[in-house]
């Protein structure tokens, strides 16, 4: 697809959602779901962190904004869940949701919901693309008895699932009308950041791809665990270099493995203002850091028709600033 060339860009951002599209402006945030043929528009202020907070400083900042997005994330995909046709039916509690909405009333209850959801989501994550490389680690470790080679090798594993799971989800049939939104939100997004007017037609000639999704975001902190991991673990044996001898091989193992787990906050948040500078400037560097990224929304991405475009229109134009130009980055 051809790609208009853009003029600035913006903060504003978004998500795929069922039947629809959650878009982020600098103060709002909205959700739009094409229900019935008839689009939803739900738009509501978004919070902000004051000035000089602790939650605005650098790298503390990415593991506060990675966790607003997945509570906001999962909120409006529930949202959206709620007003679909498919969904209109009301379907029945189990006994324990039934006790819990009883105890602590349907707000807390929702709260439940979301919190659990993020809670598995985050927790899911972990295991698949943290956790279970680090086990096949450890059981090939007497084969690789380099520690930095040995982070190489688990950090291929990691992207090998990471590119299998995307690979398999792409292929769902129920994802793929949700990729195909998600391509809508990008284009939606690269169309505005051209300064040509929002109409389907301006929309539908934009590509697909952009450097600060989602996606991209995720291929930073796999690549960049491998260097921390790496950086870190030789350290450690710098400072303690018989630590495997000293709590034998097993314990070696799960102790490295916990001290990566809890280095996953600073992956996250050195990913975060990496993405915040790819989001702002367009060179070669950059190009270079977003390539793999990029490459990777092939399978993330789909090529939407002109009535999802119609739902990323409406959204972006819900979270537009009154003050134009204050949501450029």
């Amino acid at each position: 697809m051809a790609n208009t060339q853009e003029k600035f860009k913006t903060v504003i951002g978004g998500q795929a959602l069922i039947e629809g599209i959650m878009m982020r402006g600098p103060d709002k945030d909205a959700v739009v779901v094409r229900k019935n043929g008839e689009l939803h528009v739900e738009v509501s202020p978004r919070k902000k962190a004051r000035k000089g907070s602790v939650k605005t400083w650098p790298l503390i900042r990415g593991a506060v904004g990675f966790i607003d997005a997945q509570i906001t994330g999962v909120k409006a995909l529930m949202r959206s869940a709620d007003l679909s046709p498919e969904m209109e039916e009301e379907q029945e509690l189990s006994k324990f949701d039934r006790w819990l909405e009883k105890k602590l009333g349907d707000d807390k209850f929702q709260k439940y919901l979301i919190g659990g959801a993020v809670a598995l989501g985050l927790g899911m994550s972990v295991l698949l693309f943290f956790l279970l490389p680090g086990i096949i680690g450890g059981l090939i470790s007497p084969l690789i008895p380099n520690t930095l080679f040995l982070n190489l090798v688990e950090g291929l594993i990691r992207i090998a699932i990471f590119f299998g799971y995307m690979l398999l989800v792409s292929r769902m049939s129920e994802m793929k009308r949700v990729f195909a939104y998600h391509g809508a939100e990008h284009k939606t997004i690269r169309c505005y950041e051209a300064g040509l007017p929002l109409t389907v037609e301006n929309v539908r000639m934009q590509t697909r791809k952009h450097p600060r999704c989602g996606t991209s975001f995720l291929f930073v902190v796999l690549i960049l665990s491998i260097l921390v991991f790496s950086a870190t673990s030789s350290l450690v044996l710098m400072v303690i270099p018989n630590l495997e001898m000293i709590l034998g091989s097993l314990l070696y193992r799960v102790v490295m493995i916990l001290l990566k787990l809890l280095l996953l906050p600073l992956v996250v948040a050195i990913s975060y203002e990496i993405n915040r500078l790819v989001g702002r400037y367009d060179n070669f560097l950059t190009r270079i850091l977003t390539a793999p990224g990029m490459w990777f929304q092939n399978f993330t991405t789909n090529e939407p028709d002109d009535s999802m475009i119609q739902v990323g229109i409406a959204a972006l134009e819900a979270v537009l600033p009154e003050e134009a130009g204050t949501d450029r980055w």
